[in-house]
Order: structure tokens, then sequence, then C-alpha cells
């Protein structure tokens, strides 16, 4: 089985915010395979199916960013999840521009509340993640304040334009495997 786990923070009030891309990207994923809704299981929102002959978990931590690896932990103990195989974190990236895809097969947290709590979870580096671009924050502003507001218009459209190719991405990584996703879709 394959674990894509997309990384925002629970409530309305951060919908439509930079930090909640990896959700965005998880809804047009459901939509994309005619997955079933997401329903409550423990500390996530989750949704499976066949992706091709693939079985996929689809998990949506509904715990705040900072906690978000608590949602896995249930995962690390079962016998045949191997996290460098079968993980993929989907997450935004202040370091990226708007409408850059990152795939990479490990790697450090990057200063990323969410990536670094999955890390805690895993007790590991190995797994892969997907980055999605958000843009820097402006100089007078604080990474902080700059991932919980909302996109500028123009960023909020280049960034869904984006989802379809991130869906795909994500394909390719539960077929092919990272490398080959990365290879096809880093921009």
């Amino acid at each position: 089985m394959k674990v894509i786990c997309g990384l925002g923070n629970p409530g309305t009030e951060y919908a439509a915010t930079r930090h909640n891309v990896g959700w965005w990207v998880l809804d047009e994923a459901r939509r994309a395979w005619s997955l079933p809704a997401f329903r409550r299981l423990g500390r996530a929102r989750v949704t499976e199916g066949r992706v091709g002959t693939e079985t996929v978990l689809v998990i949506r931590p509904i715990t705040f960013m900072n906690r978000s690896g608590s949602a896995l932990l249930g995962l690390s103990g079962t016998a045949d999840f191997d996290p460098a195989r079968d993980l993929m974190v989907v997450v935004d990236d202040a370091a990226l521009d708007v409408g850059r895809i990152r795939i990479r097969a490990r790697g450090s947290s990057g200063g990323h509340n969410g990536l670094k709590s999955v890390e805690s979870a895993l007790g590991t580096q190995d797994w892969a993640r997907m980055r999605l671009g958000v843009g820097p924050p402006p100089e007078d502003e604080g990474l902080a304040d700059w991932v919980l507001e909302p996109f500028a218009v123009e960023d909020e459209e280049c960034v869904r334009a984006l989802l379809p190719d991130a869906v795909k991405g994500l394909r390719i990584w539960i077929e092919e495997g990272v490398e080959a996703a990365a290879n096809r879709c880093n921009r």
C-alpha cells in the first residue's frame, strides 16, 4: 500500500492559506482518482482506494501543522510499511517560487514544522516529499505570518493550475517510483 499525506491546518480560517496547499493537492487527487469522501480516523481524515494496481491511503492530519506526524504513528508499526518506499508527504514550501514543484526521495525538514513533526514521528528522513512553491515572504513579513495568509489572486490561480500536475506526479510515484516522478515533474 502507498500512503500519501498532505499537510495543512484544520479550520475554515486556514483553508485558503499557503500552508494548506498539501490539502489542496489531496482534494484534487481524490476527485481525479474517484476516491470516496474523506472520513475521520484518529487524528486524520482519510480516504483510500485503487490507483492503477496499487492500494492508496490518502491522509489529511487534522492536527495543526507542527503536530502532523502524530497522524502517521500507527503506520510505523505496520510490518509491511516502509516509509522510504511507501510514503509521500505533500507540503507547501516558501523557499520555492510560486508554480514550482519539487519531489525528493528524502531530505531534511528545511525548517518546515510539519516535516519536522513527520520526521520525529517516523524517526527517519527517508520518505518521499513533494514540495509546492508558495513563494518567499516579503522582507517586512515573518515566515509564520506569510504561510498563514491567503494567496494573492494571481498566485492562487497559479498554484491551482499546478494541482493537476501535482496529482500526475503522485500517480507517477505510485506506479514508477520517486525517481521517475522527480525526473518528470520537478520544475
